[in-house]
């Protein structure tokens, strides 16, 4: 089965950057479209980014739009998200997901999940 593992996330003061990293490992796979949650403390988990495998079309929450940015590495089945002008609200653990099945950025869509990595910005 195929199985996503995220990393790149730490402790990152405001204003900084981190760059995170999701890898399928397993058999070969093709989704449809891989993407960024996140959960806070005390909040509902939530959409940050996606990209689109076939045509690179990306996706972005109005939270990060301008500051966050999601690609893709099609030989490595690998999506990236780069994160500037960090902020304490950014706080959260994030999962990195991917569905097979459809064109969504509804977190109930996504049938493949990895760990999730933990991100913390300090003011």
């Amino acid at each position: 089965q195929a199985q996503l593992v995220e990393s790149g996330g730490g402790l990152v003061q405001a204003g900084g950057s981190l760059r995170l990293s999701c890898a399928a490992s397993g058999r070969t796979f093709s989704p449809y479209r891989m993407g960024w949650f996140r959960q806070g403390p005390g909040k509902e988990r939530e959409f940050v980014a996606a990209i689109t495998w076939s045509t690179a079309r990306t996706y972005y929450a109005d939270s990060v739009k301008g500051r966050f940015t999601i690609s893709r590495d099609n030989a490595k089945t690998t999506v990236y998200l780069q994160m500037n002008s960090l902020s304490p609200e950014d706080t959260a653990t994030y999962y990195c997901a991917a569905t097979t099945t459809t064109l969504s950025l509804n977190p109930n869509d996504y049938n493949y999940w990895g760990q999730g990595t933990q991100v913390t910005v300090s003011s």
